[in-house]
């Protein structure tokens, strides 16, 4: 798509999280986006959307397709329906990006790369953790050589924060914490350490009223050699609660990198002690605590369009977040058999 030429976005889903992807892509029209259409099955809510961006509102997909122009929708719904619009999509030649999780199940998220790929239509997923301000900066130090080759990692997304109660569909997951939050730190993992060679995990289930387990401890074996420990939870028990943000340590042969409370960042580098303030600042449309997280939406999309109008893969394509995905296959099966276990493999059709 030629860089000159505006980019015609397509919203799906104009539920809780989505509203903060509906204020991206209206920062995102000085940079070449317009949204012009969304979409949800609750027409009121399209129909609220729409007035306050500025677009037009549809309760059927299949119809907004039909009827506008577009060439990249966001499909900002619950993973159950991602299969179904992301082929739509493809059958109408439009990109998509897909919220995470990518869908319920490996095998549905093969069909969706494959679906994709047999239309030639771009493909993303809006794993937006990694395009945080604070996670940058941390890959940022790793880049710079200034801790050396990393060779282990603990990563943790500790909260007891009520995410059920804008979101009560999640308690009745059966498989909750590590498809829902622990998602964001494998992909975290992947994104300071890379691939995975096997990996052990634990589950539990802590909180009377969910269906899915709660808590899950993955330790994983990198290709590189490093170690990683991954945690996540919706039953951590502690004042004051961190959340939403992700804490971690990192360490290397020649230093570490340490994430605390409050967006504060230690970094050792050769026996030199520093610490920078890595948080985000407030947009006119985030609030506290939510703004990292928010603003990460918007660096996501900006990602998203300048790749797709320059006719190139996300960092996060459909393709990478299989690798991603794998984790959480891997991290489950673990789980259940208590063995390690190899992450699974996707092999393209030729």
């Amino acid at each position: 798509m030629p860089e000159s030429k505006r980019t015609r976005i397509g919203l799906i889903g104009c539920g809780f999280y989505a509203q903060n992807h509906l204020h991206a892509w209206s920062d995102l029209k000085t940079e070449g986006a317009d949204l012009v259409a969304v979409c949800d099955l609750d027409g009121a809510k399209a129909e609220a959307a729409a007035k306050q961006f500025g677009a037009k509102a549809y309760s059927d997909a299949r119809a907004m397709f039909t009827a506008e122009q577009i060439d990249l929708v966001d499909i900002t719904t619950q993973m159950n329906s991602h299969k179904a619009l992301a082929a739509l999509a493809a059958e109408h030649k439009v990109g998509a990006i897909v919220q995470k999780p990518f869908a319920p199940t490996w095998a549905d998220c093969i069909d969706i790369v494959e679906t994709a790929k047999r239309h030639g239509t771009w493909l993303a997923v809006h794993e937006n953790f990694r395009f945080a301000t604070g996670m940058r900066r941390v890959r940022a130090v790793i880049d710079s050589g200034a801790i050396g080759q990393p060779n282990w990692a603990r990563l943790g997304f500790r909260t007891g924060y009520d995410v059920f109660k804008g979101q009560p569909y999640l308690a009745e997951e059966k498989r909750l914490v590590i498809l829902d939050v622990g998602i964001h730190v494998l992909d975290l993992a992947r994104y300071f350490l890379g691939e995975v060679k096997h990996l052990t995990c634990e589950t539990q289930k802590r909180l009377p009223h969910v269906k899915g387990e709660d808590t899950a401890t993955v330790m994983m074996r990198h290709n590189s050699g490093a170690v990683s420990i991954v945690e996540s939870t919706y039953a951590a028990r502690k004042i004051p609660d961190a959340f939403p943000e992700t804490l971690l340590e990192i360490e290397g042969t020649e230093g570490s990198i340490v994430v605390g409370r409050g967006d504060k960042m230690q970094v050792t580098t050769q026996g030199i002690f520093f610490e920078e303030n890595i948080g985000s600042p407030l947009l006119s449309w985030t609030s506290r605590p939510w703004h990292n997280s928010q603003e990460a939406v918007l660096h996501t999309n900006r990602h998203m369009l300048n790749r797709f109008r320059a006719g190139d893969a996300a960092d996060t394509s459909g393709e990478d977040n299989l690798k991603t995905y794998a984790l959480v296959e891997a991290a489950y099966e673990a789980a259940a058999s208590g063995q390690s276990v190899k992450p699974p493999q996707w092999i393209a059709k030729s």
